[in-house]
């Protein structure tokens, strides 16, 4: 059931998260901001970029490269890892004596059929929790440890991990339960009214996390710093964003990457940055972060995303119908499956929409990355602050390959390379230079 809601909600959680910076330096980085050329010399956004590269050592271009060119295997062993413990769960019959089980618990006619979706997919979760176990705590902790990423220890990591499985068993457990209700109302159709609960999920969720699901997390408290806050809180003014505080939460005590959002909808939007951000960064790469956080809110991103990336539900849910149907015709007596709406059938569902979004990682990539470079053009003409965003953009470096090739960026980045983001700014400087602009 974890792997279902994260198949669910993956799409959309990156409209909660900062396009990502964190600095490979153990002091903040000061702004880079010189005073503005004149025409005769003016400013080469290639040559510009070049030098903020240059501030890397080889070393740190090395470490950086490896740590996410490895993300790419994992996101490979992650689909597989999947796929296999839901084959698994079908060839052996495993699925089909879960469901079984179910119906021998829950015997009464009152909420029958939603009570054994519920048992089922309770011992799902479990499965899959469990067998998927060793390669998460390799994948969160241990790999993050190795690099340097993670201030955590395992205890606190494990503890977080522990409150995150609540939350995804009992999202889950909505989720699974709308889902089957579904199915055993609209079988022929249910893939378009699928989509349609999982958008309204989705959005749900983003209207929700801010404050309830967040705070479970991290501790939230408003930003007090006059010089820091009026800032921040005046360019939302200028912007039209409903914003009387800027929050910030102690990311600290998990990682050294530095994140902000401007997230919520319903009545629960709210600035939020870390005291990473706060701690390593100069007041000008502040205002350049949170102004590119403040051009998803203003460009409606969430609410585009939600539209887009519910498209690719749809297809996604529609190929899921498809091919379920035709490979329960030849291995369904085999695998104990009954229906579509049998809750023996939800490992090969997992798994045809895993698949799926596994070939569309290309696809949803784009969309995101795209609204990523929207924001980031917003951000420096709300701010003004290129150098304040290049040095922050410097600091991705710690986590994220700088200069990847143009179909390594396409496929794999689901935001602008380091590189790009320095170039971008170093672009806008070099347009508004005559003009006395940073």
């Amino acid at each position: 059931m974890r792997r279902a809601i994260v198949v669910l909600t993956a799409l959309v959680t990156t409209a909660l998260a900062l396009a990502g910076p964190a600095s490979a330096q153990s002091t903040p980085p000061k702004s880079s901001a010189a005073a503005p050329p004149s025409a005769s010399t003016r400013l080469d956004p290639l040559v510009a970029t070049e030098a903020y590269i240059a501030k890397l050592t080889p070393e740190q271009i090395a470490k950086s490269d490896a740590y996410f060119e490895g993300g790419y295997w994992l996101k490979l062993w992650d689909f597989l890892l999947s796929s296999a413990l839901s084959l698994i769960l079908l060839a052996t019959g495993l699925s089909a004596g879960m469901r079984t089980a179910a119906e021998r618990v829950v015997r009464f006619r009152f909420a029958q059929a939603p009570l054994r979706t519920l048992l089922y997919g309770a011992q799902y979760f479990l499965f899959m929790t469990v067998l998927g176990f060793p390669l998460a705590l390799y994948e969160g902790f241990f790999r993050e440890q190795k690099y340097g990423l993670v201030n955590q220890s395992l205890g606190a990591w494990l503890a977080e991990q522990g409150i995150g499985m609540a939350v995804g068993a009992v999202l889950g457990g909505i989720a699974i339960m709308i889902l089957y209700a579904i199915l055993r109302r609209v079988q022929k159709s249910w893939w378009i009214w699928a989509s349609v609960a999982s958008v309204a999920m989705l959005f749900l969720l983003l209207a929700l996390a801010p404050v309830y699901i967040a705070p479970l997390f991290n501790e939230y408290h408003t930003l007090d710093d006059p010089k820091l806050r009026d800032p921040i809180l005046s360019l939302a003014r200028a912007n039209e964003i409903p914003a009387e505080q800027v929050y910030v939460f102690d990311a600290s005590k998990q990682s050294k990457r530095v994140s902000a959002n401007v997230s919520g909808a319903l009545g629960t939007m709210r600035i939020s940055l870390n005291d990473n951000l706060l701690n390593r960064c100069s007041p000008a790469s502040v205002k350049a972060v949170m102004a590119h956080e403040m051009g998803h809110y203003v460009m409606n991103h969430v609410y585009k995303g939600l539209i887009e990336m519910g498209l690719v539900l749809t297809v996604g849910f529609a190929f899921c119908a498809w091919a379920f149907d035709r490979i329960v015709a030849r291995r369904g007596e085999a695998w104990g499956i009954r229906s579509i709406a049998d809750p023996a059938g939800l490992p090969l569902i997992v798994l045809l929409l895993s698949a799926y979004l596994f070939v569309m990682t290309p696809v949803t990539n784009t969309i995101i990355r795209t609204e990523e470079i929207e924001a980031d053009a917003f951000g420096l003409n709300a701010a003004g602050e290129p150098d304040g965003f290049a040095d922050a953009s410097l600091m991705l470096s710690e986590y994220r390959k700088m200069r990847p090739g143009k179909w390594e960026e396409i496929v794999f980045y689901d935001h602008p390379s380091g590189y790009n983001r320095i170039l971008m700014a170093m672009t806008w400087k070099a347009e508004h230079s005559t003009s006395g602009s940073h």
